[in-house]
């Protein structure tokens, strides 16, 4: 993914994390928009989509000044003037055709509530094609799936502007001739909704649980129940199994073996389980997504990505963040669930993704033509010019030992993988990677940014050490 979205980005609206449905005082919100996408969805789901068809800008929209370098003229951009809308802390633009590329520039500027200023125009990756189900899959042959952009997180904002600016075409007999834009451009505005009570994350661990029954491993994520007892079977009755705790490696790999039915000491080479925030304790209302799960054989790969969405959060806020996502992925580009398996956030805390069970090979659109086999691991932020926390980097060691540990697969080393069709190989190419895989590897993309791809060497070496290796 080519990742232009800006750092620095003037003023943000990233101050409030309850965001409420009301429209602000004195906005005339596109509240036509609004109640027809919210009446599409399943009652009692929090959050919102508001989703505003895009049209031709008339010139003094934009200005010359304005158009970046070999962009279309004034005449040839789509987008919405400024206008007052409901809350929202997401922002992305879609088109009809899944299969078609939109080439150009797509900028938004956002004014956050209870502020009379506006952003400075931000970018949003637009070639985001590479984050989907494979071609040929049920997921991606859906009749669901739409083109879309990267999303953008922006914060608390109640006031929008955007434009798509197409790219001069290669017509030299033209000189004012630009490339098509899709069909069906519209601007969505997602509103992940209030969070739910969470549980403690930081310094959360086996000894933390004692009390309150110990292993409820079999409590969330179908992990196999086998722990389920009756003081778990309280714990998850009273709304607590948002946190999976962190397990020892002596007591993970007892887990394992367990599991597998094979003979106690034969020390299988798994990471300790580290601690993961669980859909249930970032908000994903389950009612969003499609009933069924979809599974691959095994976890032989794990695809590292950035997600675009910016830096701009804190980490209190990364649940509003996932949920934005979530919402996103399902309501917008159309998909079966949110396409990474894990999430991981700048202060290195580990978020289930694609529901299906966290420690089974869940299929993920995340890395198009590699999701067989694999696993997406997503860490919140835009690392093309920016470094990744160190956190986030142990982050992705600890979650790839123990995950990658279950299947038998060593950090270190390169595993061969089918290719589904991309644009780096062809469908059925048969494909040596390492192990942990940064998304550029299987498709051409500047995902997960520069700063991000340079760090994975040592997150193998310490994903290899953590498994005993």
């Amino acid at each position: 993914m080519r990742a232009f979205i800006t750092s620095a980005i003037g003023v943000t609206c990233s101050a409030a994390l309850v965001l409420p449905n009301a429209a602000p005082a004195g906005a005339a919100p596109d509240t036509s928009a609004t109640a027809a996408t919210e009446a599409a969805d399943p009652a009692g789901v929090p959050g919102s989509t508001q989703s505003l068809p895009l049209s031709p800008l008339p010139d003094a929209s934009m200005r010359a000044t304005d158009a970046p370098s070999g962009t279309a003229e004034a005449g040839a951009v789509q987008g919405l003037p400024r206008r007052d809308v409901h809350p929202f802390s997401l922002v992305g633009v879609v088109w009809d055709d899944a299969d078609a590329e939109l080439h150009g520039a797509v900028e938004v500027r956002t004014r956050a509530i209870g502020s009379d200023s506006w952003s400075d125009w931000q970018d949003l990756e637009t070639h985001n094609a590479e984050h989907a189900a494979d071609p040929g899959s049920a997921e991606r042959d859906s009749g669901t799936v739409r083109g879309s952009t990267a999303p953008l997180w922006v914060g608390n904002c109640d006031g929008v502007e955007v434009r798509v600016i197409p790219e001069a075409s290669d017509d030299h007999d033209r000189a004012t001739a630009r490339v098509p834009l899709p069909e069906g451009l519209r601007l969505e505005l997602v509103d992940p909704g209030e969070d739910p009570q969470q549980s403690p994350v930081a310094g959360t661990g086996e000894g933390d649980f004692e009390a309150a029954g110990a292993e409820f491993a079999g409590l969330v994520s179908g992990s196999g129940g086998r722990f389920a007892t009756s003081a778990q079977t309280s714990l998850q009755a009273s709304g607590q199994g948002r946190v999976l705790p962190a397990l020892s490696k002596a007591r993970t790999e007892a887990e394992s073996e367990a599991e597998a039915g094979v003979a106690p000491g034969s020390k299988p080479y798994i990471g300790p389980r580290p601690t993961i925030i669980t859909r249930k304790g970032w908000g994903a209302d389950e009612k969003l997504r499609e009933k069924d799960f979809a599974y691959t054989k095994s976890v032989k790969a794990a695809f590292i990505h950035h997600s675009a969405t910016g830096n701009k959060y804190t980490c209190s806020q990364a649940p509003s963040v996932l949920r934005g996502i979530y919402r996103y992925h399902v309501k917008s580009s159309g998909w079966r669930d949110i396409g990474y398996n894990f999430a991981v956030d700048k202060c290195g805390t580990i978020y289930e993704g694609r529901a299906g069970g966290v420690t089974k090979a869940v299929q993920g659109a995340h890395t198009l033509g590699f999701n067989t086999d694999s696993m997406g691991i997503a860490v919140l932020g835009t690392f093309t010019t920016s470094d990744p926390p160190a956190a986030a980097v142990n982050a992705i060691a600890k979650l790839t030992a123990w995950k990658l540990g279950l299947f038998g697969a060593n950090p270190s080393s390169r595993t061969t993988l089918v290719s589904g069709g991309g644009n780096r190989f062809k469908k059925g190419t048969k494909v040596k990677l390492n192990v942990i895989s940064g998304h550029r590897d299987g498709f051409v993309t500047e995902c997960p940014g520069t700063r991000l791809y340079k760090k994975l060497g040592s997150a193998r070496t310490s994903s290899a050490h953590l498994q005993g290796r």
